[in-house]
């Protein structure tokens, strides 16, 4: 009995240095390599379609009824993104952001859009800011899902939506008219036309514009009532609105319930939905609110702190497209977001680069934009996403050159969920954008091994890009066409970051320059084969079974 004490003892003794060691080297690499929004690899998912950490959540508020083929709730939630951070699913990917579609208190009744019953499962038809929707998850699954994310060295992005509540149901009535237009549905003709009207039919606009003092809505006061949480929330309201001085308009209401997600969470960023639909100063009101919940929570949480960046903030301007560099143009005016609050912007055009370009014209070009015109602000690169339907790869026959090109390219990358598993975009039975939104196709990445090669393609340049600001950040140089071969290389303060890539290589024995990021006798490794070579008359030599190249210098 005394010899086996003895040696559990020494196991657990054994078993808690590694543990520390492995943090200790966690900590090393984390602090050794810079996080860079303009570098960032996020994640993007339907919270609801991605993965079903708790099955007894999946239905509330009596969201019965039979919706056509993925129109209703399927059952995603946040304890199931938590999860897969928790297996190492995203670490292996490279990911160090996930943006999560709103899982703010949804509708609680349903929509009928002409093809049947559609549920608010994608989070964007907001019945309540203040409280996340059961579907979805508790706050203090959101709480574990933030902790367990910056463990793992991952930023979390919320999605945002102040332009609109829910659409009006039997269950769910439209809000007083002073918070909220109805009457008038956007033309897209100009300005006015895209900003002070409703989306589409059905979907309340709010008075963004209004400096009118409004009352809570008398639904919002009564929910909250019988919720017990009345006294709170309004207690909260005016301490908000003692604190900003700002007029009790609806837009500030809003701004306060997102906000709080910040102060409360530790949230890292925001991407805006419906940005070009409000006034654009409100994203710098926003982009304020946000900062300051983000110092306050840096203020009460110290030892939670993962570095020193700004919080955060994405917009969608739908079409807006990395070629207006700094502007967007309605027609009748042109309006300059990142001077409103935004670090980035969704670029609706690189799909259509992706698809025209050479990987030289594509790379090159975005490198001069963003260290020039966009320089200090970035761009967040896609090929698919929940609501395009014209993706760069719809039938998903160029799953690798699909990672090559958004990965590699300069600027932040979006990988939505299952780009990195060539999940189908093409869902039989299905209407409209409901095809892009099918289930996580977990079952093809454990059993599938065309799939396992894909999602293996996509984690080698996922990491590689993870640890090279200089990637995404860079800026990039060519340094031989025939084999491709280019540079990029980043400084920032003290901090310095160089690599070499080749791609559409020969297979097999091949030879690189180098240029004169890496001197003779430099040891380098190519992290997409782990092969070592060493630099030689400014080149290298590799014998590998890969078309492509990912040199490091090996520390």
């Amino acid at each position: 009995m005394k010899k086996y004490l003895i040696l559990l003892m020494l196991s657990t003794i054994l078993a808690s240095c590694n543990t520390k060691k492995q943090e200790m080297i966690s900590a090393k690499e984390t602090n050794n390599i810079p996080f860079i929004w303009e570098n960032a690899n996020i994640y993007f998912l339907l919270t609801d379609r991605f993965n079903n950490g708790n099955p007894e959540n999946d239905v509330n508020f009596d969201r019965t009824k039979e919706t056509p083929k993925l129109r209703g709730f399927e059952g995603g939630d946040i304890i199931g993104i938590t999860k897969k951070i928790e297996e190492g699913y995203f670490t292996d990917l490279g990911i160090n952001a996930i943006w999560l579609t709103p899982i703010v208190e949804q509708i609680h009744g349903d929509v009928d859009e002409g093809t049947g019953s559609t549920y608010g499962f994608h989070g964007y038809w907001t019945n309540d800011w203040t409280t996340l929707d059961p579907n979805f998850g508790t706050k203090e699954d959101l709480k574990k899902l933030v902790e367990v994310a910056h463990k793992n060295g991952i930023r979390i992005v919320l999605d945002g939506v102040i332009n609109h509540t829910g659409p009006v149901t039997e269950l769910d009535p439209v809000w007083p008219n002073d918070w909220v237009r109805t009457d008038v549905q956007c033309s897209y003709k100009d300005y006015e036309s895209t900003v002070m009207c409703t989306l589409v039919k059905n979907l309340p606009d709010i008075k963004t514009e209004s400096n009118e003092n409004v009352e809570i809505p008398k639904v919002l006061a009564e929910k909250w009532k019988a919720e017990g949480r009345y006294e709170q929330e309004m207690k909260e309201l005016d301490d908000f609105f003692a604190r900003t001085g700002y007029p009790k308009a609806p837009r500030f209401y809003i701004m306060k319930w997102l906000t709080d997600y910040i102060t409360e969470f530790g949230i890292d960023g925001y991407r805006a939905d419906t940005v070009k639909h409000t006034e654009e100063t409100i994203w710098g009101e926003f982009k304020k609110e946000c900062e300051y919940a983000f110092a306050e929570w840096k203020k009460n949480n110290p030892d939670k702190v993962l570095d020193d960046n700004a919080f955060y903030m994405v917009g969608e301007v739908y079409n807006y497209g990395i070629g207006s560099a700094q502007l967007y143009d309605f027609g009748d005016k042109k309006v300059n977001y990142f001077e409103n609050g935004f670090n980035s912007l969704i670029n609706f055009e690189f799909k259509w680069n992706a698809a025209q370009n050479t990987y030289e014209e594509l790379f090159s070009r975005y490198s001069n934009i963003l260290n020039d015109q966009l320089k200090g602000f970035c761009v967040l690169n896609y090929v698919s996403s929940h609501d395009d339907g014209s993706p760069f790869d719809k039938d998903r026959t160029k799953p690798y050159e699909s990672a090559t090109k958004l990965l590699l390219c300069p600027g932040a990358a979006q990988v939505y969920y299952g780009d990195e598993s060539a999940r189908s975009l093409i869902i039989e039975g299905t209407v409209g954008d409901a095809t892009l939104r099918s289930n996580m196709n977990w079952d093809e990445i454990a059993n599938n091994q065309q799939t396992k090669d894909v999602l293996t393609h996509w984690q080698k340049l996922g990491k590689f890009r993870k640890n090279h600001p200089a990637v995404g950040a860079g800026v990039h140089k060519m340094l031989s066409e025939n084999p491709y071969v280019f540079e990029r290389t980043f400084t920032k303060g003290a901090y310095t970051d160089a690599v070499v890539i080749g791609l559409d290589l020969p297979e097999g024995e091949k030879e690189l320059t180098v240029g004169t990021v890496f001197t003779d006798g430099y040891e380098l490794i190519d992290a997409y084969s782990k092969t070592k070579t060493t630099v030689k008359n400014g080149k290298v030599k590799l014998n590998t079974p890969n078309s492509v190249v990912l040199l490091e210098k090996i520390n």
